[in-house]
């Protein structure tokens, strides 16, 4: 594996989004990326040295070298990979804009997250 992605399948626009994201990855022929449901198995963050609940709030992307990427880094890391999508992983490495980027994704994930306690969908 060259990578493994841990999310959070209990929320629905978290699922959504990685499930878009995999159709892109394996359209393009990326199929070496483990993608790990912490809902359905959440003894899998010991991996990531997290606890499940940072793992719900946020995307966590681990390389086959062992670096961590999370959140708005994690995105990036996967846009990367995927030819359609380096054009925006380019963008987003910009200083300025990967600031930008950091905190829109904290703010949104944040709240993302509180909205799915508030459902209790876990």
């Amino acid at each position: 594996m060259s990578s493994k992605v841990y999310y959070n399948s209990a929320c629905p626009v978290c699922n959504a989004g990685i499930k878009d994201q995999r159709q892109r990855m394996e359209a393009c022929g990326i199929k070496d990326i483990e993608w790990v449901d912490v809902h359905a198995n959440p003894d899998a963050v010991s991996e990531v040295g997290a606890s499940l609940e940072q793992v719900r709030e946020r995307l966590y992307v681990k390389d086959a070298d062992g670096e961590l990427n999370i959140g708005a880094d994690a995105f990036t890391r996967l846009w990367s990979q995927t030819p359609s999508q380096h054009w925006l992983a380019s963008l987003l490495r910009l200083p300025v804009l990967k600031q930008l980027a950091r905190l829109a994704y904290n703010v949104f994930a944040r709240l993302l997250y509180q909205w799915n306690r508030a459902k209790r969908h876990w």
